[in-house]
């Protein structure tokens, strides 16, 4: 039986919780081989490598900020000398604050903006850059259905997602010229762990498995 992943090569960022780590295990199971950035926790992080060789695969953890412009180049540059090149790129890592607007400090809106939206560009851009020397890539940015609905979210958490849509679409249209796809997942609420995570990030590994570009929204989980 074919994998859907077989033999691509996948960083993922934030892969030691919730949707992240299930995506690291399931792109393994399906055949890839997987780095991820983590922050703090090296038990986890040991913890998701150790799933993902369990597959048979080869797995990176890199600890790093995501706001890291020089750290996420020079990781770049690691996974490229040591794999070839990089496939697929997934902006997974996020924080939100469970604040109302009233009284959301300066530095509560700054962290969630400068995580959620200028990380996008630290993470996204030398992997891209290196796609384009490829002349392929799959670009996947996980955003959130409170960016489309009125849902009871923090205001800033809710911007920053609405931000990486709009990223999204501007970036697939410079991207499909050089054979580069770029799309995004809005996520719903996902519990973990359980099986309705790993569910999702299986949808998710299907949808990278597309040829050619996607049709309009579908539910992945």
């Amino acid at each position: 039986m074919s994998l859907l992943l077989e033999g691509k090569r996948a960083f993922i960022t934030g892969g030691t919780r919730g949707i992240g780590a299930a995506l690291c295990e399931v792109f393994a199971r399906e055949g890839a081989d997987v780095a991820f950035s983590y922050n703090q926790r090296e038990d986890l992080a040991a913890e998701t490598s150790a799933k993902i060789e369990g597959h048979g695969r080869k797995s990176k953890a890199f600890k790093v900020s995501i706001i890291d412009r020089f750290g996420m180049k020079h990781l770049t540059r690691d996974l490229v000398h040591e794999w070839g090149g990089i496939d697929i790129l997934v902006n997974n890592a996020a924080i939100n604050r469970g604040d109302n607007f009233a009284t959301t400090t300066d530095r509560a809106w700054d962290e969630v903006i400068n995580t959620n939206v200028n990380s996008l560009f630290a993470v996204t851009k030398p992997i891209y850059k290196q796609m384009i020397r490829q002349r392929s890539g799959k670009i996947l940015n996980i955003t959130s259905i409170g960016a489309m609905r009125a849902l009871p979210t923090a205001v800033h958490y809710a911007t920053s997602k609405a931000a990486m849509i709009g990223f999204t679409k501007c970036l697939a249209r410079e991207a499909g010229t050089f054979g580069v796809t770029v799309n995004a997942i809005a996520a719903g609420i996902l519990y973990r762990p359980g099986p309705g995570l790993a569910g999702a990030a299986f949808a998710i590994a299907r949808l990278l498995d597309l040829k050619g570009p996607t049709g309009p929204p579908q539910r992945v989980g």
